[in-house]
């Protein structure tokens, strides 16, 4: 672990690292849903996504952003120098964790009949969210240890461990859904009920789930153990004095991780509240309890599965510029705090704006490719292309949240998510009774929810560092290249799709959208040499494009 990045760019090395793997870690779990789509049927893909949803806003109670706060604690002390301090945080993270996790794992445990019939009105869900249960309570010891190596400012063993975890719940989730829907279907011809299949199906893929999340854990306790000279070579050159007792570092992760946990479940709740209201608003209109669950399973996992890839991006971004900007602004720096917001909302649009437009552009070939849809490929489509704003206001609104945490705003986030919670709530019912625009609605509250969040949370930052975004080169120079790549990409499938088959044409016209989207970049100023210098391998990057001529 490096105590200081010399560079200033540090945090976008290290935030491109994670975004990297990140995105491998999602296109896996996007192949191996394909399968599993497959082998669930859209009604058992609508149990497991029920059964994960709870368990995500279970998971954000007790310790999703445990990393987050670590992180930005144990960074704080390692800039006064303070590593005997820091290693104590980490210390009393993992005992809150374990104690917070574990408390919540044994309640869902007991109280899964309850929540999935009364709550969700998916009573078969039961059965995957009573497997995840135990999920819980290893994943808050396993943000500890990821939180503790991001306050030192390097993602690799949080980025190596979301491959490895990725890679082990894609293996054991396809083994365990097939085996599991076989023991479903035997119990469905005993007792006649056809919806046991994928109900225990689901409960089979969400086994997966437990053993990654076990093994990332396993993988991080080995870093930890290897690092454990360094740790103690730093804590024996701290000289600081400064010796903080238990009682305040717990008083003071509290302090830190309430407001973010309050607004991260505000944040996230939308999909669980949007189920529930779907699914009543919908059986009042005369739809049956398998056909809501159907189209949900189509939304959930086609179109939130795909939507997760370029949301990766911003998800990535956001804890390595936590620690970055805690550092800036205890050195009272904001002319550097100013310059990393900035840098860090640049690039996330410079790579999300044109996934969306892609997405969209591209969305009938890429639903083909990926899903073995029973009825619902137009719907899948109609669903990709309306959700290509939402994945852009998504992407922003979680990374200008992250913004405001790493500047120690952790109120404002809260305030912001529960307005824009109220309103897309409302937003959704007069979608979905006024309107009538059954799965639509749904997709446009979310449009509505995520762009309140990015408006409050730019003004915040704006009042707070009187910063000021730069507009052209950040959004409308990406959003016409994007719109060009588009239109290219669609032409490329539309002509090779002429003498061949879907699935060559849709990855000639991805490829043939990136680089049009890259020479479009360039050619229109919209990013320069010194940016390109920023990222991994950026000067290779900036040789290529000289020898190219797109660059002088």
């Amino acid at each position: 672990m490096k105590e200081k990045k010399k560079s200033g760019n540090g945090f976008l090395v290290q935030g491109s690292i994670l975004a990297a793997a990140a995105i491998i870690a999602k296109v896996i779990g996007m192949l191996y849903r394909v399968p599993l789509q497959n082998i669930l049927g859209n009604e058992g893909n609508g149990y497991y996504s029920t059964a994960n949803e709870i368990y995500a806003i279970l998971l954000m109670v007790s310790c999703f952003n445990m990393p987050l706060a670590v992180s930005r604690l144990v960074s704080e002390r390692i800039n006064r120098g303070e590593y005997r301090n820091a290693h104590r945080v980490f210390l009393c993270a993992v005992r809150f964790s374990a104690m917070l996790g574990g408390a919540i794992a044994l309640v869902t445990y007991i109280c899964a009949g309850f929540i999935t019939k009364y709550m969700m009105q998916m009573e078969l869900a039961v059965y995957g969210l009573r497997v995840l249960a135990p999920a819980i309570f290893i994943s808050a010891i396993l943000g500890t240890f990821r939180g503790y190596f991001q306050g030192y400012s390097t993602m690799v063993p949080t980025a190596v461990s979301q491959v490895i975890e990725q890679i082990v719940n894609a293996v054991v989730s396809l083994v365990c859904a097939n085996i599991m829907f076989q023991y479903g279907d035997h119990l469905a011809s005993e007792q006649g009920n056809s919806s046991l299949a994928p109900a225990w199906g689901a409960a089979g893929a969400t086994f997966g789930t437990v053993a990654s999340i076990t093994v990332a854990l396993l993988f991080m306790m080995l870093i930890y153990l290897t690092q454990a000279k360094a740790i103690r070579r730093r804590m024996r050159k701290d000289h600081t004095g400064s010796r903080e007792s238990s009682s305040s570092i717990y008083s003071e992760l509290i302090r830190t991780i309430l407001p973010v946990i309050l607004s991260t479940v505000v944040y996230n709740i939308t999909n669980v509240l949007d189920l529930g209201v779907f699914s009543n608003i919908l059986q009042a209109q005369g739809y049956t309890d398998k056909q809501t669950t159907t189209i949900w399973g189509i939304y959930s996992g086609q179109f939130r599965v795909l939507m997760n890839v370029p949301l990766a991006l911003a998800s990535s971004l956001s804890p390595s510029v936590v620690p970055s900007l805690t550092a800036a602004m205890a050195n009272g720096d904001r002319a550097e705090a100013r310059r990393k917001v900035g840098t860090s909302i640049r690039f996330t649009m410079l790579l999300t704006i044109p996934c969306a437009a892609g997405m969209a552009a591209l969305a009938e070939p890429i639903i083909t490719m990926l899903f073995t849809n029973e009825t619902g490929t137009p719907l899948s489509v109609g669903i990709m292309q309306m959700g290509a704003l939402m994945i852009v206001f998504y992407a922003l609104s979680t990374l200008s949240t992250g913004i405001l945490q790493g500047l120690g705003k952790m109120r404002q986030p809260l305030i912001h998510c529960c307005f824009a919670l109220v309103i897309h709530l409302i937003a959704l019912y007069l979608l979905l009774t006024v309107f009538n625009l059954n799965i639509y609605a749904v997709v446009g509250a979310n449009i509505i929810f995520a762009l309140i969040i990015c408006i409050l949370n730019a003004l915040s930052i704006a009042r707070f560092l009187g910063y000021r975004q730069e507009i052209y080169r950040t959004f409308v120079v990406p959003f016409i290249v994007s719109i060009i790549m588009a239109a290219a990409a669609y032409l490329v499938y539309t002509a090779f799709h002429v003498f061949s088959g879907n699935t060559l044409s849709t990855v000639v016209a991805v490829f043939a959208g990136v680089i049009v989207y890259g020479i479009g970049m360039v050619s229109f100023h919209g990013i320069t040499p010194e940016e390109l210098a920023m990222l991994p391998k950026g000067n290779a990057i900036i040789r290529m494009l000289r020898k190219m001529g797109l660059l002088r």
